[in-house]
């Protein structure tokens, strides 16, 4: 990420959006390239404006949040990261959400500094989740059992075969998510001791450069890190690694 973070505002709330533009214009690296009050408007602009990070409301006229999000994500010529941000503490739109493609999901009780913070890390390839929702991501997934060793079968010898989930109800998806919405259970993977170190402290909401910081290495080597273990795991994002840890005791 380098120069000023383009951002895309979409709430059907007009004062909303002029709030969320002051604050996030107040950090200074962060620009608000555009607006939207509907999810029609919002898949439209993003085509248009080619935004690094889209504020996603839910609730909206035309189009929900959820489904602009999907059409979004789905579309090839739109590399833009989606944090959806809502009043509505709910499970149903924090999952749905996840399924579609958002890359973080946030309240709007969060404090301003959380709305600047959570557009970074969506602009420099990073998933995030309010507090409360990551615990509730964990509760929902990690709680269900992973297959028995037993079940599982034998090593292949290609590395990317081990992707292979074709046993799991629904097909898998790049995103870490099954077709039915529900996140597929990912097999247990071979990590180095320094990839296993790297996903136990991404599971404790780490940024990269905190974990950098605690292992005395190189940022761009924490990055490095992180896209290994997301690519043996097969998960599109962090929000997946986290759960992976969680339902394999890793943290």
């Amino acid at each position: 990420m380098s120069g000023s973070v383009r951002v895309m505002l979409v709430d059907d709330h007009a004062v909303m959006r002029a709030g969320f533009r002051m604050i996030l214009e107040s950090a200074g690296d962060i620009t608000v390239v555009g607006e939207a009050s509907t999810g029609v408007e919002a898949v439209a602009a993003a085509s248009v404006l080619r935004p690094d990070v889209i504020c996603m409301d839910v609730q909206m006229p035309d189009m929900d949040g959820v489904e602009a999000t999907r059409r979004i994500a789905a579309d090839p010529s739109i590399d833009a990261a989606v944090v959806v941000v809502t009043t509505f503490d709910r499970d149903d739109y924090l999952f749905d959400a996840l399924a579609a493609g958002a890359s973080g999901f946030l309240l709007k009780n969060a404090g301003p500094e959380e709305l600047i913070s959570a557009v970074r890390v969506a602009a420099a390839g990073d998933a995030l989740l309010a507090p409360e929702v990551t615990r509730r991501v964990i509760a929902r997934f990690a709680a269900s059992p992973a297959p028995a060793p037993s079940a599982a079968p034998a090593a292949p010898e290609n590395p990317s075969a081990g992707r292979d989930l074709g046993a799991h109800p629904g097909s898998r998806r790049a995103d870490g998510f099954s077709t039915n919405g529900e996140l597929a259970t990912a097999p247990v993977v071979d990590l180095t001791e320094r990839e296993a170190e790297v996903l136990q402290l991404v599971a404790q909401a780490m940024s990269n450069a905190e974990i950098a910081q605690r292992l005395y290495i190189g940022e761009a080597t924490v990055k490095t890190h992180v896209s290994n273990v997301l690519q043996k795991l097969g998960a599109r994002d962090r929000v997946a690694a986290v759960v992976y840890a969680h339902r394999h005791g890793l943290v």
